[in-house]
């Protein structure tokens, strides 16, 4: 059974535990040895923590055999994007400068995703301080797409979401500053779903822009992503932006998006996504996910939310700048790593030099960007305007619903692009976030969903929702899915 283990859903999984079909022991076996198949191909994971799992499924059937009532994914495996601080667990975020750092604490996300009774196989890829579209800017080298081995897998969370796409694990974790879950879950065919901002906890989160950046659920399908989230989300005294509010039914929403019924759902295609900019294949496959919506009773109409055009330039001054300050603390003093410490330089030596040897070229660019951005003189010039282009966006999205249930656009405007061809122009490197960042600079919530094909790889359409509205994206995500099916790589 261990083969089929790994191409089942976590909703599946859980029940073959549940129901004494299989052990939690059995099921984390059969993906670490599906890792061990395949991850040297797609450099999904930048840990495996083999005993720590084993000893989790170990506590989980043990606990079940007790006779003790266990939550709806206890047993279920989950990959752990390194932004995370996990306990005794290498924790990276990609960059050299952390190397070696194994936290003394759990982030609120991890300590939840062990009290469900989830089994954490290890932590996975991404760009160094999620700075990135691609994940080619790890310092522990690329992943490669399952799709296609010599294409990205998105970023930054693609370790996430290949291993997803590779069949490694039936769930993982990320986090999505501009777009970080949504994007590789278009380009690697899965579910990849941003939740309201203060919605899921950022304790334990390695900052890079903290009014930006979201924790949240990856999956291979809509009911998988939404039992994730309902375990991680909820409030966190610990996390000052964390929202008092019970989170929205989640999994009921994506249970009645599956009957494929969208009666009285009313959507609006965001004009300014659907123009210029975004290669062919993806606005058919886009194209043809509308009028599926259609069918299902859904009524669509275009909405223009004319500030969108702005959101790119407006975060990529806020998301410095917020990073300039964050990465302050790394300084080769306190954790991680330490160069030039032979009792000869001054403090500032040792800081400088370990921040050159230790953050790589993106981590620079931007950390510049950004103190630049806030320096005297131009602080009103630059972070002030982004951020009041950051309120015109948010008004643009209050107007849209109170026309719309929700908003939709394709995910990213182009699929997977080859490995490498995109490092040299930054710009072009942005542009993959280009429909996921107004969401973000906004704080509700947003979800990509597989919708198609174009030549053979993924494309998403994702759905944006109001803030704390989660279960409206769950619905609509859930009833596509119903209509297109899940897509499957080629065997690795």
């Amino acid at each position: 059974m261990s083969s089929d283990l790994t191409r089942m859903t976590a909703t599946e999984i859980a029940a073959l535990v549940a129901g004494g079909e299989t052990s939690a022991v059995e099921v984390t076996r059969a993906h670490l040895d599906r890792i061990a198949a395949v991850d040297e191909q797609v450099h999904a994971f930048l840990h495996v923590d083999t005993d720590g799992a084993l000893a989790a499924a170990r506590s989980v059937d043990e606990r079940r055999a007790a006779g003790e009532e266990l939550g709806p994914l206890a047993g279920v495996p989950v990959a752990v994007k390194d932004v995370l601080a996990t306990r005794g667990v290498p924790t990276t975020v990609g960059s050299k400068i952390l190397e070696g750092w194994r936290p003394p604490y759990d982030a609120t996300i991890v300590q939840r995703l062990r009290d469900a009774g989830t089994v954490m196989l290890g932590k996975t890829n991404m760009d160094e301080f999620a700075m990135g579209s691609s994940t080619e800017y790890s310092a522990y080298g690329p992943t490669h797409n399952p799709w296609d081995l010599s294409r990205i897998p998105g970023g930054s969370g693609g370790g996430s979401a290949a291993a997803l796409a590779a069949y490694e694990a039936p769930l993982a974790i990320g986090s999505d500053t501009g777009g970080s879950i949504r994007q590789p879950g278009a380009v690697t065919g899965t579910v990849g779903a941003k939740p309201t901002y203060g919605g899921t906890s950022r304790y334990g989160l390695v900052a890079f822009s903290s009014s930006l950046d979201t924790p949240g659920p990856c999956a291979r399908t809509v009911l998988d992503a939404a039992l994730l989230h309902q375990v991680i989300a909820g409030h966190d005294p610990r996390d000052s932006t964390s929202i008092p509010q019970p989170v929205p039914d989640v999994v009921a929403a994506a249970k009645l998006g599956a009957t494929g019924d969208l009666t009285g759902v009313r959507l609006g295609i965001v004009s300014e996504f659907v123009g210029e900019g975004a290669e062919p294949g993806v606005m058919a496959a886009f194209r043809e996910s509308v009028d599926a919506l259609t069918k299902m009773g859904a009524e669509v109409v275009e909405i223009s939310c004319p500030t969108f055009s702005y959101a790119l330039p407006a975060y990529y001054l806020i998301a410095p700048s917020e990073c300039s300050s964050n990465l302050a603390r790394f300084d080769g003093v306190r954790f991680g790593l330490r160069v030039g410490d032979d009792g000869n330089r001054s403090l500032e030596e040792v800081m400088s030099l370990t921040r050159e040897a230790g953050f790589g070229p993106e981590v620079k660019r931007r950390i510049m960007l950004g103190t630049y951005a806030l320096s005297s003189g131009y602080y009103d010039a630059y972070y002030g305007q982004a951020q009041k282009v950051r309120t015109l966006i948010t008004r643009d999205f209050t107007a849209a619903f109170e026309r719309v249930d929700a908003l939709i656009s394709p995910t990213t405007p182009f699929t997977a692009f080859p490995i490498g061809a995109r490092t040299a122009d930054p710009y072009q490197m942005y542009l993959a976030d280009l429909f996921t960042i107004p969401t973000n600079l906004y704080g509700g919530p947003g979800i990509s969903v597989p919708c198609g094909l174009s030549e053979g790889l993924p494309v998403g359409l994702q759905v944006m929702a109001p803030t704390m509205a989660d279960d409206r994206m769950y619905r609509v995500a859930a009833a596509l899915e119903s209509a297109v099916g899940t897509f499957t790589p080629p065997a690795l």
